[in-house]
């Protein structure tokens, strides 16, 4: 597979990764067989790059990775994981004590003594403009505790605000056929300042799957149950902001431009992979065949006529929602 370098860290990853939320929680259920057996295929597969959260099953995820590092220690394999959300959501929770709290406690989930790389996971946002925050970053950096940090963001401004700080390595954003606000202003700059960009959410919360009707449902506990109006994390972070039958809609399209031999998921991802400046995309899989087929999209080209359908898709079914024009 593809490796790029992953903005200002320096490291070689897989244009696509594995997002592990799903091996934590909000996704159903996931036994530890079948998350150790995603981890394997993944790297079997050829990806390079975890991103994970220490909230992702309240440490789960992290612990799962950990454990699967350990008994295979020369992979080669970098973790990205993010901090933040264990607290109340004010800035004023965002201290070094706190930041060397939280990182302590993914060192020990994942058996390292240095984080590859550490993301704030979407803080409020007069966080990503608090000079003071960079600097006990830093020092998390000058201790050896962490390598690199960076940011996931939900919205475009935290984004760039993120981008000016000479020592932001990556922004994490949410970035699909479905979501193409970043193209416009997030990705130039990204590019511009040597940041890497990790795309999360790639296959829109599964719409870009190719699997949903419109009489799909969702376990209880699934974000895609109790978060389709936006009401736990931001508006078009699940579903790209519309109604569930007008995604399944969209989708249904999106599906009729892939090219045969090739899987819905897997045009969806290259699609993410194609846009300049991406470093790494990460779905989730929740089996090892997900794994598998969703490295596969690591050898898919596109012709330009995905591109045009897409931002064809993307003007009668999304902008209004989330990207009005100016």
């Amino acid at each position: 597979m593809e490796q790029r370098i992953l903005g200002k860290t320096s490291r070689n990853v897989s244009t696509v990764g594995l997002g592990t939320w799903q091996l934590g929680a909000g996704w159903g259920s996931v036994t530890e067989e079948d998350a150790l057996a995603v981890l394997e295929a993944s790297v079997d597969a050829g990806v390079t790059f975890f991103d994970t959260a220490d909230v992702y099953g309240d440490g789960r995820s992290e612990q799962f990775i950990g454990r699967f590092l350990h008994s295979n220690p020369d992979l080669g394999i970098t973790v990205a994981t993010k901090m933040g959300r264990r607290v109340d959501q004010v800035p004023e929770n965002y201290t070094l004590a706190n930041f060397r709290e939280w990182a302590d406690r993914s060192r020990r989930n994942l058996q390292q003594d240095t984080l590859d790389l550490v993301q704030l996971h979407c803080p409020p946002t007069a966080v990503y403009s608090n000079s003071e925050v960079y600097d006990a970053l830093d020092t998390l950096v000058s201790e050896g505790v962490v390598r690199n940090y960076g940011v996931s963001v939900e919205r475009t401004d935290e984004a760039l605000e993120a981008i000016k700080r000479g020592n932001t390595a990556t922004v994490q954003i949410i970035l699909n056929a479905f979501r193409l606000k970043p193209l416009d202003e997030v990705l130039p700059a990204a590019k511009e300042a040597g940041v890497g960009i990790i795309a999360r959410v790639p296959l829109a919360s599964g719409l870009l799957s190719g699997k949903y009707t419109t009489e799909t449902t969702f376990p209880e506990n699934d974000h895609r149950n109790y978060n389709r109006t936006g009401a736990a994390f931001d508006v078009g972070e699940t579903f790209s902001g519309v109604d569930f039958a007008t995604g399944v809609k969209a989708a249904q399209e999106f599906g009729r431009l892939v090219p045969d031999g090739v899987t819905t998921a897997q045009a969806a991802l290259a699609w993410v992979i194609a846009q300049d400046g991406v470093s790494s995309v990460i779905p989730g899989a929740r089996s090892a065949s997900q794994a598998r087929a969703n490295a596969e999209a690591g050898s898919v080209s596109l012709d330009g006529s995905v591109f045009d359908g897409v931002r064809d898709i993307y003007d009668r079914y999304f902008r209004e929602a989330i990207h009005p024009r100016w």
